[in-house]
């Protein structure tokens, strides 16, 4: 634990909520998340976006049709709403501004009230909130694989340490192992999943991987070979990850935006966890099966103008 974490903050998380990408081709794509995948549509929203589900959620993807592909936000939702007020008014105290969604788009998000803001490290928009709506929608039904649920999302940044240090200390999200100084895998507290959130030291911010957990270790097989028959390179795997003990396969989406699937994964009490494990900067603390070292590249997080400088109060409330 770092030496900020004393002070750090108490919001409650439910889960990495939903992820939206943007993509250049949104029928290519759509078939590929939909069909290879094995995420359901759930709506087409009016500016052709497309939302899709792999639980009971309206959605946990959303496709936004663009001139250029990469990552246009990440969602993450609160346990409660009284969570919600308080982390805004944690991040409005440290110059973040966040800003409320409008009516209009909470209305197509299906969701309660929504607060954004550009983290600072990472530089990715990111948004929180504490309800979305699935009435309307029928029960989520597994295709071509049984996905149990969004999993995690992988970030780099050249500011790494600061990065990790905000999303302890102001988020209370929690580390569960590092990678020498490369990587570290957090959890949004008290998610007991060993991560949601893994945080990488690069030379420039960006999206590395999203991450779609499923329950059989067939579905890795099956993927394995479904992925290269629809022509969706794999970039990593299969292979075990120490770390979180999970089995694992990566693969290309269409734009070049890299999707894994993966199998278990250690769940963490809220009360009393291990203690995080520093691992060594090797490819054995990468995967245990040996196999050859993955082929990812992290697409490029940009935005308009500076990111918010944070300032540092004594306490956070």
């Amino acid at each position: 634990m770092s030496a900020g974490a004393e002070s750090r903050s108490s919001f409650r998380f439910a889960k990495l909520g939903y992820v939206a990408i943007n993509v250049s081709d949104i029928q290519r794509s759509r078939d590929f998340y939909e069909m290879t995948l094995g995420l359901q549509v759930s709506e087409i929203g009016p500016a052709g976006e497309v939302s899709l589900r792999c639980s009971e959620d309206h959605h946990n993807i959303i496709l936004y049709p663009s001139e250029r592909a990469g990552l246009r936000r990440l969602g993450w939702q609160m346990e409660s709403e009284d969570d919600l007020d308080r982390l805004v008014s944690a991040l409005d105290a440290l110059g973040l501004e966040p800003v409320a969604v409008d009516d209009a788009e909470l209305g197509c998000l299906r969701q309660g009230r929504s607060f954004r803001i550009v983290e600072p490290f990472t530089g990715a928009l990111t948004e929180f909130y504490a309800h979305q709506s699935s009435d309307f929608a029928a029960p989520f039904v597994p295709t071509v694989a049984k996905i149990q649920r969004l999993g995690h999302v992988v970030l780099t940044t050249p500011r790494y340490e600061e990065a990790v240090d905000f999303y302890e200390r102001v988020l209370n999200f929690r580390v569960s192992d590092t990678i020498g100084e490369r990587v570290t895998f957090m959890r949004c507290f008290p998610n007991p999943y060993h991560h949601s959130l893994g945080i990488g030291s690069s030379v420039q911010r960006g999206f590395h991987h999203i991450n779609f957990m499923v329950s059989e270790i067939d579905d890795i097989g099956k993927a394995f070979w479904r992925f290269q028959k629809n022509d969706a390179p794999i970039l990593y795997g299969p292979g075990r990850h120490p770390p979180s003990d999970s089995v694992f396969l990566y693969a290309s989406d269409p734009d070049g935006i890299t999707v894994e699937y993966s199998y278990g994964m250690e769940e963490f009490p809220e009360v009393a966890p291990r203690e995080p494990r520093p691992l060594p900067n090797e490819q054995s603390s990468s995967d245990t099966w040996g196999g050859p070292p993955p082929r990812i590249k992290a697409i490029t997080i940009e935005a308009d103008g500076d990111f918010p400088r944070i300032v540092q109060p004594a306490d956070i409330a």
